[in-house]
């Protein structure tokens, strides 16, 4: 017989295993009311087995082509997870690569912009988890660049994602080392262009979310690169034996995101910020850009903000709490 506290762990595990479909949940949050995300999503790699969850990995990982999209920033990931490079003329700057067997294709997107591989000197990241850092290894391998990670993350990045606070190891992805730890507020800097990390922690205790300013037909814009900031309803803000610290964390998050100065908002999915419609847009006017949107990013925060306080007012039910009679 299973006791409670087995079926309530079981459960547990069960509603975690959605975490790692952020590119399906990022569809529901990002465009519809904040809320819980669809009832039955299939998680993507590393979850439970079956076709769902392999078709929804496989949505995420599609190709998508590279493009240019303001000033000096460029997409490279695929259709639902963001990568970019920031070009300068000391060389580039890679964020996020995706899955491990996506390195490959965010190479491939690189050079299909005509720029090398070899010109990639500096790698920087939202998060040590296998769909935007897995990749981190091999790309590293074969650039030759330095990996710069927030310091809380830096642990798993070199472990590979082992003991990860909310996975476990079950999505574990090659190891790679970091060559420089930072923390809240530190710069990263190549050719003239700078890039700010803001310790956003919640999702990963290092989750980072980085802001710059770009130049593009004669105005200035700030960006923000949005960290991953999507509560999900099974989150436990009064802690966990593995994150006892989340509550504090996502209080602290929530605090600054509204406080970023932002005209242009990317992230770390493709559909937080709505990148496809976007693409499309831009392709059709280049005059306008509708990447510059400052009201989608106040919307998205709004959003993140409305689905925080519905948790804090209504938290799930403890991890050894017995079934409700």
């Amino acid at each position: 017989m299973i006791s409670r506290k087995s079926a309530a762990m079981r459960a547990r595990f069960a509603a975690l295993a959605l975490v790692v479909a952020w590119g399906a949940i990022g569809v529901a949050l990002a465009q519809a009311p904040a809320g819980p995300p669809p009832a039955g999503q299939a998680p993507a790699g590393g979850g439970p087995p079956g076709g769902g969850a392999a078709a929804a990995a496989a949505a995420m990982k599609a190709p998508f082509p590279p493009f240019h999209i303001i000033g000096n920033i460029y997409y490279v990931g695929s259709s639902g997870l963001a990568c970019y490079v920031i070009t300068t003329p000391a060389g580039d700057i890679l964020l996020d690569t995706g899955y491990p067997d996506m390195a490959s294709q965010i190479e491939g997107n690189i050079q299909a912009l005509g720029f090398k591989l070899s010109d990639i000197k500096i790698l920087i990241n939202s998060h040590a988890h296998i769909d935007h850092g897995g990749g981190m290894a091999q790309i590293k391998n074969d650039t030759g660049a330095q990996l710069v990670a927030m310091a809380q993350d830096a642990p798993y990045f070199e472990t590979g994602g082992h003991n990860d606070v909310i996975f476990g190891d079950r999505n574990l992805f090659p190891a790679v080392h970091v060559d420089r730890a930072i923390h809240d507020g530190d710069t990263v800097s190549l050719g003239g262009t700078t890039l700010t990390a803001h310790l956003m922690p919640g999702h990963t205790p290092g989750n980072t979310t980085w802001t710059m300013s770009v130049a593009d037909a004669g105005k200035t814009y700030n960006v923000v690169f949005l960290g991953t900031v999507v509560v999900l309803p099974n989150t436990d803000l009064r802690g966990t034996p593995a994150y006892p610290n989340i509550g504090a964390d996502w209080a602290k998050t929530m605090k600054e995101l509204p406080t970023l100065p932002c005209d242009v908002f990317l992230a770390t999915n493709a559909a937080f910020f709505d990148m496809q419609k976007k693409h499309d847009a831009l392709m059709q006017n280049a005059n306008l850009n509708p990447f510059i949107d400052p009201a989608g990013y106040k919307a998205y925060v709004d959003r993140m903000e409305a689905a925080y306080q519905k948790l804090l007012a209504s938290p799930p039910p403890a991890a050894d709490a017995p079934p409700a009679r």
